[in-house]
Order: C-alpha cells, then sequence, then structure tokens
C-alpha cells in the first residue's frame, strides 16, 4: 500500500469520527443549553420570592410606622391640655377656700351669703368648663386609698372607718382622659394594729 492511500484512509477515518462526534457534541450543547434556561428560571424566581418578601416586610414596617404615628397624634390631641389644667387647678383650689371660708357663717349678713352665692356660681361654673374638657375632681372622702391616684399626708385613728381607707382629703386630685394630673392628697384610717409611722423621719 503506497503513502497516498495511507494518507487517503487516515483522512477517511478523521472524516467519519468527525461525523460520528457531531451527533454528540450537537446532544451535549442541547442538553447545557437546556440546563441553562432552567437554572436561570430558578435564580428568577429565588429573585423575585426575595423582592416580595422585602416588599411584605417593608410594607408591615409601614403599617407600624403609622400605627404608631396615630396614637401619638391621638395621645397629643387627648392630653395636650395637661399643662393648661395644672395651671388652672389653684383657681379651683382657692374658689373651694373661699366658699369654705363662710361656712358657719350664714347669720353673718346678706352681704356675705351673696358673695357666697356667687363663690358657688363662679366655681360651678368653673367646674363645668373644666368638665367639658373630660377633666374630673378626684374627692375619695370614705373609698380605700388607692396609691395610684391618691397620696396619704398622714394615718389616723378611725374606728368608725374602715382600715385603710380615706377619712379626709386634703387636697383633691384631678384626671384628665383618665390620666391623673394632681393626686387626691389624703388622710388614711390606720388599722388598729398597725405599726406608728415616725413623723419626725
Amino acid at each position: 500500500m503506497s503513502a497516498d492511500e495511507n494518507r487517503n484512509e487516515q483522512v477517511e477515518e478523521e472524516l467519519k469520527d468527525t461525523v460520528e462526534a457531531a451527533p454528540e457534541e450537537e446532544t451535549a450543547t442541547e442538553g447545557s443549553a437546556e440546563a441553562g434556561p432552567e437554572s436561570e428560571i430558578e435564580a428568577l424566581k429565588a429573585q423575585a420570592q426575595e423582592f416580595q418578601e422585602q416588599m411584605l416586610r417593608s410594607q408591615a414596617e409601614m403599617q407600624n410606622v403609622r400605627r404608631r404615628a396615630e396614637i401619638d397624634v391621638e395621645k397629643a390631641h387627648k392630653f395636650a391640655l395637661e399643662k393648661f389644667v395644672k395651671e388652672l387647678l389653684p383657681v379651683a383650689d382657692s374658689l373651694e377656700k373661699a366658699v369654705e371660708s363662710t361656712e358657719g357663717h350664714e347669720n353673718a349678713g346678706e352681704l356675705v351669703a351673696s358673695i357666697r352665692e356667687g363663690v358657688e356660681m363662679t366655681l360651678n361654673l368653673f367646674m363645668g368648663s373644666l368638665g367639658k374638657f373630660n377633666v374630673v375632681q378626684l374627692n375619695p372622702v370614705g373609698e380605700p386609698f388607692d396609691p395610684q391616684q391618691h397620696e396619704a399626708m398622714s394615718m389616723v385613728p378611725a374606728p368608725d372607718a374602715e382600715p385603710n381607707s380615706v377619712v379626709a382629703v386634703v387636697q383633691k386630685g384631678y384626671t384628665l382622659n383618665d390620666r391623673l394630673v394632681r393626686p387626691a392628697m389624703v388622710v388614711v384610717a390606720k388599722a388598729d394594729d398597725a405599726p406608728k409611722i415616725d413623723e419626725q423621719a
């Protein structure tokens, strides 16, 4: 066999191998092409899910912020008058003291009676105005002592009163929309076996 024939046989074998390998390469290429879009789709799905979760978290956070803002605004509206009410309470105290000072002087004359009547009318008008803004007076005589609303000035023996109940009010308390503005200063009934309070302490 000549060299040319050998060369021709080698070329034919190479062509044959190339033709046989082509379908395999095409199949492999198609497989990789098919795998590529699927993995890309999965990645896009995961990314979309992540974006959706972020959006839901952002919406929940915005709702919480909006809810807190609404609560803050509501509190601001309800208690905006708190400082103003505190400044007005001494006026109510003074009017009440004026009425109390005329007690027992009914026979002092028409002048005292007319002054008392005028002060009482002014006090009632003043308290009515406070009531329109949900200001409520605390006058807890006979009620159990409540440390949330009362401030105990002293404890005294009171056989006719329940132990730990209020027997006298030194200064009345007030609330604004159920929030304590000023506690009532009270005297509390002491139980017979209650320890004595060291007033010098």
